[in-house]
């Protein structure tokens, strides 16, 4: 494989040869490439699909192919080498895309051909990527004056590079602070796989003992089983201080003067544009149909949830109070007293759990299902470059035995990556004359390490994870659009993108998956009944606080953006916290500065999206639930009507076409265990 493949959208990246010094090089030529295509429409003003869109098409294919791979090694392997090159081929890219969407001649073409007879015989998806291009140029401020359209790509080059860095601070916030432990008792409570985990951290170090780190699995672990009341609420605080002004670090990656930065660019980009607000840009391509309409959705939920949530609330503070000898309940003890009540009152041993959840074990379970649902295979493949020992990649193998798509997997947590999990586009499925590009994905999760005497052993909740996952993959995927710019989930309602894979994840409660996914690390016994059935009774334990909690931060994004409170982030979530939440932090912590989500990802006056697909997976999870659960037929329709469209057509009719009408919002209700 050669250096060419990093602008192929055919050929997989090279991440052998993907160093820094090669990037921006090879994105100035893909960009001027591009620029001489549009000149060139521009100059000879062609009137068929094949001539005018294709061009366009590939050109945006072939930067997309550079620079996917790119953002992804800066997500998964940062380094101080990549930083600087990313935040400038950033820039580079966010001007190239201004000058393509604001370009009116190029605009006026797309719409003269958009009227032309002949459109309307075009393939419906055809069609519908010219129609989702003509917006884009619109929200991209083609028609604004040229000192405007001057200014509001302005504001956008700087919003993004904003983006840039207040992800960049949390990185750098969340693998700067660590605690280095010496002593075991400071660790009692810690199942076996934890300590290991802290072990291997503080070895890597060159450190003897244990080191306990801000990443994800580390926190976690701390923060639910710890018995040291004091190195939980240390951790709290470093965890819930990052890149701000308070904690350990205060100061020192302070995103306070990014988030007031943001927030008044994307009021100025929004007002631009026209619009009132930011949130009302937002819902310009979602399927909310205005701030009001999702704030009385969220309240309607919250006065659902609320009463249930301060019920568990009470019942945890008795608890700490009776059994643990914790008569203030504060938040760094909620998840240790919350795991106690949860194995006192449903005999659920979390550690016990973990145990018959090794990693490999899992990903046999994981491949299993996806046969039986969609009847795929997922094969291995030991000649595609990687960029860590941890990734691995796959062939997606129809029955028939044609390789459809191409899957990356990262799945464990080190320093360097970013936390959390997520699915992003690797390559999109392309169709051009006789050549065709398949769709690849990555998938990354941050997992516990592998040990050296214990595999990766999951929580439940990370199957869940895993689950979640695959289903934005899936979307992706199992596109029959051979258009990328409405195939899988790009140009999908981001309001409804969340709809597979909160889907997926009620698979994560059915025995029979469970059990393939399962196999105690020491005697391969599966998953017994007792513990699952444990499992299930506690599946919605403290539900209502877990609902209120997404409520909080769905609120605080969407009133923050319409900025009718004010634009102090933290006066903002304290009045957002007044009207709904049970458990309150204290002053010094610190939510926003860490909320990637809304200030470094694509959630920005949209995080209510969670909320609003649930409606839509939950409803779609009745389907199969009436089908047996695991069921093929149904699996092919979910995939054949809503996977297999991505834009080419609504989410609404997508929705429809599986599952016969309309979501009825009391499925969420159900699935939460609140109706």
């Amino acid at each position: 494989m050669t250096l060419a493949a990093l602008t192929r959208p055919t050929e997989l990246p090279p991440f052998d040869a993907l160093t820094p010094e090669v990037i921006l090089p090879t994105l100035d030529r893909v960009i001027a490439d591009q620029d001489m295509v549009v000149a060139l429409l521009v100059r000879t003003r062609p009137a068929t699909f094949e001539e005018l869109w294709m061009p366009l098409e590939r050109s945006e294919a072939t930067i997309h192919a550079l620079w996917s791979a790119v953002s992804h090694l800066r997500s998964v392997a940062d380094s101080p080498a990549l930083r600087p090159i990313y935040a400038e081929g950033n820039r580079r890219l966010v001007e190239a895309s201004h000058r393509l969407h604001q370009n009116r001649h190029l605009y006026d073409l797309l719409v003269a051909f958009a009227a032309m007879p002949d459109f309307a015989v075009l393939p419906r998806a055809d069609r519908a990527a010219v129609e989702r291009a003509i917006r884009d140029f619109t929200l991209g401020g083609v028609g604004l004056a040229a000192a405007e359209r001057q200014r509001f790509a302005e504001v956008e080059l700087a919003l993004s590079q904003l983006a840039t860095d207040f992800g960049s601070a949390v990185l750098d916030a969340t693998d700067h602070w660590a605690e280095h432990v010496d002593d075991p008792q400071l660790l009692a409570g810690l199942p076996e796989a934890d300590l290991a985990m802290f072990a291997a951290a503080a070895q890597a170090k060159g450190l003897n003992g244990w080191l306990v780190t801000l990443h994800q699995p580390s926190v976690r672990a701390i923060l639910t089983f710890a018995d040291d009341r004091a190195l939980r609420a240390r951790v709290y605080r470093a965890f819930g201080t990052r890149a701000s002004d308070q904690g350990p670090d205060a100061g020192r990656f302070d995103n306070s003067e990014r988030i007031a930065r943001m927030l008044a660019l994307r009021h100025e980009s929004a007002q631009l544009l026209g619009f009132a607000d930011p949130v009302a840009a937002s819902l310009a391509t979602k399927m909310a149909p205005d701030a009001g309409t999702v704030l009385e959705f969220l309240r309607d939920l919250a006065d659902r949830a609320h009463p249930i949530a301060q019920r568990e609330l009470a019942t945890l503070r008795a608890f700490a109070e009776d059994e643990l000898g914790i008569a203030d309940l504060q938040p760094w003890d909620i998840d240790y007293a919350a795991e106690h009540l949860r194995a006192a009152r449903y005999a659920l041993d979390e550690q016990a759990v973990r145990a018959h959840f090794p990693i490999d074990c899992v990903l046999d379970g994981w491949k299993g299902l996806l046969n039986r649902l969609f009847g795929i295979r997922l094969v291995l493949r030991d000649d595609v470059a990687l960029w860590h020992s941890d990734a691995a990649y796959y062939d997606l193998v129809d029955e028939d035995g044609t390789v459809f798509a191409g899957l990356y997997l990262d799945l464990h947590a080190r320093p360097g990556k970013r936390g959390g999990a997520w699915m992003s586009q690797a390559r999109p499925r392309l169709r051009d004359g006789q050549s065709a590009a398949l769709p690849v994905a990555y998938m990354v999760c941050n997992f516990a390490p592998r040990g050296e005497d214990l595999p990766g052993l999951l929580s439940h909740a990370d199957v869940l994870t895993l689950l979640h996952e695959t289903g934005h993959c899936l979307h992706h995927l199992f596109t029959q659009v051979d258009r990328p710019i409405i195939g899988g989930i790009n140009g999908f309602e981001w309001d409804a993108v969340e709809l597979p894979s909160q889907l997926m994840e009620d698979f994560g409660w059915d025995r029979a998956v469970l059990t393939s996914m399962s196999g105690h690390y020491l005697t391969f016994a599966p998953l017994p009944q007792a513990l699952f059935e444990k499992l299930l009774a506690a599946r919605r334990f403290q539900s209502g606080m877990a609902l209120v909690r997404q409520i909080e931060f769905a609120l605080f994004d969407l009133l923050l953006h319409l900025g009718t409170l004010g634009g102090d982030p933290m006066e903002v979530l304290e009045i957002v916290r007044d009207e709904v939440a049970v458990v309150r932090p204290p002053e010094w912590h610190r939510f926003p500065h860490a909320f990637t989500h809304i200030f470094a990802g694509g959630y920005a006056a949209g995080y209510y999206s969670y909320l609003w697909a649930e409606v839509l997976a939950a409803d779609g999870f009745q389907r199969f639930l009436a089908a047996g659960g695991v069921d093929r037929a149904t699996g092919d329709l979910l995939r054949a009507q809503v996977l297999a469209h991505g834009a080419s057509r609504s989410a609404a009719e997508s929705f429809r076409e599986f599952r016969g009408r309309d979501p009825q919002i009391d499925a969420l209700l159900i699935r939460r265990g609140l109706a």
